[in-house]
């Protein structure tokens, strides 16, 4: 089965008429949301937070994931290109026809299936019982490295992915599946901020998790400390920056404010 995406509005409105019915809404931190509304309502139970980042299985999961297997082993040597990909689809017993049902946008489809894979590993990670005794900037710390070491196995395919997301026909690509990522760790986080905060926290993060990418991927250290000690003093960094917010706020200003002024000033009441 496949679902269309609805609007978060709409999202939060069949949510509460599926719990008005008495359908279970998942209430694990869960980063499929919000299709485990769906899935709540069809099944009449929580959806799995730790399943495949595809909740449909629409039938090609296991060509993707024998295609990304084949790819990340040829991307280090020919990069992430269009031959490339049909070198691996071979390699994979995938025919043509049905590499372009698994894969329509072609190598996008392929850099976001293996993003949305790690996010899950990652996902997976934060669910350790060592995760839940941590503060929040180590729980952060712990989710960025968790993230990494799902790309450690394959570090020169994530090099040759960084590259070619940074070209034109990929531009749009590589924002979406940084906010993904981010948006995943604060999920992880247990964040239920639906306000400026929540587009605040995962501009913050991504920001964060771009710049330690960055960063690991010029580290050829066995344990890779420049990258630990990088993390740490951009995480103090956005510390800083919530405590100049704090200061702000015990002395009666809200920066916000500005902001509001703004829109205000550009739509009038």
């Amino acid at each position: 089965m496949v679902a269309t995406p609805l609007e978060k509005a709409d999202m939060e409105a069949v949510s509460c008429v599926f719990q008005r019915r008495g359908y279970n809404k998942c209430t694990t931190s869960c980063p499929h949301e919000p299709w485990c509304i769906i899935v709540a309502f069809m099944t009449k139970k929580p959806c799995d937070a730790a399943a495949s980042p595809h909740l449909f299985d629409d039938g090609f999961e296991t060509a993707r994931i024998a295609v990304l297997d084949k790819a990340l082993a040829r991307a280090p040597f020919e990069g992430w290109t269009p031959l490339m990909m049909r070198r691996a689809c071979v390699d994979a017993g995938i025919d043509t026809a049905f590499s372009a049902a698994a894969f329509p946008a072609g190598i996008a489809d392929l850099l976001r299936f293996w993003s949305k894979h790690n996010d899950a590993a990652m996902a997976s990670a934060m669910e350790s019982p060592e995760f839940a005794g941590l503060r929040i900037r180590e729980k952060v710390a712990f989710a960025v490295m968790a993230r990494l070491s799902a790309l450690r196995p394959h570090k020169e395919s994530a090099r040759r992915a960084t590259a070619v997301m940074a070209l034109p026909p990929y531009a749009m690509l590589a924002p979406k599946l940084v906010w993904s990522t981010a948006d995943a760790i604060w999920r992880g986080l247990g964040d239920k901020s639906t306000d400026f905060n929540y587009y605040s926290k995962r501009a913050i993060l991504s920001g964060v998790w771009t710049s330690t990418l960055t960063r690991w991927l010029g580290d050829n250290s066995d344990e890779e400390e420049a990258t630990k000690a990088f993390l740490l003093a951009r995480i103090e960094n956005v510390m800083q920056i919530e405590k100049a917010k704090a200061r702000f706020r015990d002395l009666g200003i809200d920066p916000l404010k500005a902001v509001e002024s703004l829109a205000r000033v550009r739509y009038p009441a």
